[in-house]
């Protein structure tokens, strides 16, 4: 079976390079190939000796996900989907702003947490994506778009991406050794050249892997927080019962010792009814009183059968102004690509379920 160089971050490379008696140069130059040019073709590689490429077009290839199909919103939203298997499907999102371009990515096939008001959550969970399936979306996703001119400018951008979410399916913190293999891919000047703070990672709190991020790869860490007590949080996002929101919190400020920004950003879905009540704003002030933090309210996209609705207007203001008069930066996600199912809480991709949480849940709402 070939090596699926996509799997690689440099230092990997570099070591299978050397067991085929090849010099490190040799690694960083096929990988400045394959994330900066873009090319999967090792005849293509000019620079490379001859000897090389023959040796690595009989032991290796570059193949991201296949793309099923792609969707362009009509704010220039665009959304793949990628075929990771038979029956599975992951969702990639790419939104392009007049300052930047961010790509949204997932982790998993599917997603084992069960936050009820997620999409993804609800079609179960298969598996963990590999470094060459996390790495490829935004492989695919780069130099797809490279030849497109910015809708606003006219322009060809040599980077369409300049900023990457792990906020797609999955919780990218329960993929952590390939997830963080990826992140230093993406992070690397012979390969995508992003920031720190320009790369976010998309947590539902879990605790311990948090710490290893930290210690690993910090990058900019999003936390979503959707509830303001314990027992509000128990019911709609589940991984609460295992670290409740003290030990969540703690492990925010933990994390802002080496994050490369100073404050967390809190991922709040507004759910009518539910969470989105003044009461609701006032408690996450007293929650998050020691966590330096801005908010991110993001009114809930519906979906099929979700049991949930979108809070009304006025709703939403009060809540974020209570939260500004405190004090607290917030902002309010614009709903992009819901046209597409590709807002945020949207992406279900396809899963063949391994995890049995779907027949689970049909049998509970049956009873």
């Amino acid at each position: 079976m070939p090596q699926n160089l996509l799997d690689f971050d440099l230092a990997g490379l570099t070591a299978w390079f050397a067991e085929l008696g090849e010099k490190p140069f040799r690694a960083r130059q096929v990988f400045h190939w394959i994330h900066q040019a873009g090319v999967a073709d090792f005849a293509q590689m000019t620079d490379i000796a001859k000897s090389l490429r023959e040796k690595l077009q009989q032991q290796a290839v570059v193949q991201a996900p296949a793309i099923n199909f792609a969707h362009v919103s009509a704010d220039g939203t665009r959304k793949w989907l990628f075929e990771v298997g038979v029956g599975n499907g992951i969702e990639t999102v790419f939104i392009p702003e007049d300052d930047r371009g961010t790509l949204c990515v997932s982790s998993q096939v599917g997603c084992a947490l069960e936050c009820t008001f997620c999409s993804t959550g609800r079609q179960g969970f298969n598996r963990n994506l590999t470094v060459a399936e996390i790495v490829g979306q935004l492989w695919v996703a780069q130099h797809s778009l490279k030849a497109e001119p910015n809708r606003t400018t006219g322009e060809i951008a040599e980077r369409p991406v300049s900023n990457v979410v792990m906020m797609g399916m999955g919780e990218p913190l329960a993929n952590f050794e390939n997830v963080v293999t990826a992140l230093g891919v993406m992070l690397d000047d012979h390969a995508y050249g992003l920031s720190r703070r320009r790369v976010t990672v998309s947590t539902s709190g879990l605790v311990p892997a948090m710490d290893r991020l930290a210690e690993r790869c910090p990058v900019a860490l999003a936390v979503s927080l959707h509830a303001p007590n314990d027992a509000l949080r128990d019911q709609i996002v589940p991984i609460n019962r295992k670290y409740p929101l003290r030990e969540l919190m703690a492990a925010c400020r933990r994390y802002l010792v080496h994050a490369p920004r100073d404050f967390i950003t809190f991922e709040y879905v507004m759910l009518a009814g539910v969470n989105d009540q003044p009461e609701h704003a006032r408690q996450l002030i007293e929650l998050t009183r020691d966590v330096p933090c801005k908010f991110n309210l993001i009114p809930f996209n519906p979906f099929p059968d979700s049991g949930y609705e979108k809070p009304r207007a006025e709703a939403l203001r009060v809540f974020r102004e209570i939260l500004q008069d405190a004090g607290y930066v917030v902002t309010t996600r614009k709903t992009r690509g819901d046209d597409i199912d590709a807002a945020c809480g949207q992406l279900a991709g396809r899963v063949a379920d391994k995890s049995g949480r779907v027949m689970k849940r049909i049998h509970k709402e049956a009873a």
